[in-house]
């Protein structure tokens, strides 16, 4: 198994089990491509009571050397607790991820929010910038403003990959703190949970548009565009 494919398996096991998930289909989607006659990847589907769903989409196809796998877990649509994601990914003998607590509030305009929920981030994300064989990721600055400014996205040598699996652990370990516990009353952001449901459908709208995200034309040209819409569909619905 790839290193891509042991962090994304180990994450999402933690969360399986930590959050008690029971899997909806087995998988809920396989994808085929003209890239190869077996299938190349799947879109699974977790569900439980303290999460809305729980998405992994992973894509392997030897032929190009990619090896590439996602989680989102979304927390419920009109809750303060950020969602989580996890992308990790090789290509070829490049390596890398993405790893985000995504806010579900204005932080500008929320900052005892912003201090419970990912200021104590901080550590982790400094020391995740001294690894040696990290470079910053492309993205735009649309893809910056839609996610949280702790947000970790870097191309990696294998050996600085390797060396992530911490970072991911304890982002991953706060999150459950937050989804267990809660937001406090003093931090909960100036919204009501309706306005918050409002504000994480235009989110996520932008974080999954093919506009913003050219990884959606790479993925489009790997498996189809019914394939894409699916994907898609699932990410967006709430």
């Amino acid at each position: 198994m790839s290193l891509p494919a042991q962090l994304s398996q180990h994450t999402l096991s933690t969360i399986v089990s930590r959050l008690h998930l029971q899997e909806d289909g087995a998988p809920y989607k396989s994808f085929t491509s003209p890239m190869s006659p077996e299938p190349v990847g799947a879109m699974r589907i977790f569900r439980g009571e303290t999460l809305a769903k729980l998405v992994t989409i992973s894509l392997v196809v030897p032929p190009i050397g990619l090896d590439s796998h996602m989680i989102f877990a979304f927390t419920p649509s009109e809750s303060a607790i950020p969602h989580f994601t996890l992308d990790s990914v090789q290509t070829g003998p490049t390596f890398a991820f993405h790893l985000d607590l995504i806010p579900r509030a204005d932080l500008g305009a929320n900052l005892a929010y912003m201090n419970h929920a990912l200021h104590p981030l901080t550590p982790l994300f400094d020391s995740a910038k001294q690894i040696e064989g990290l470079t910053p990721a492309f993205l735009s600055p649309r893809q910056y403003a839609l996610m949280s400014p702790w947000m970790l996205a870097y191309r990696a040598t294998e050996s600085a990959f390797a060396q992530i699996d911490a970072h991911v652990t304890q982002y991953l370990a706060h999150w459950l703190r937050l989804v267990e516990k809660g937001i406090p009353a003093d931090a909960l952001p100036a919204a009501s949970p309706a306005e918050l449901a409002v504000r994480d459908q235009r989110n996520r709208a932008g974080i999954f548009s093919p506009e913003v995200d050219p990884v959606w034309a790479m993925v489009t040209r790997l498996v189809g565009a019914e394939a894409v819409a699916e994907m898609r569909a699932m990410l967006l619905e709430q």
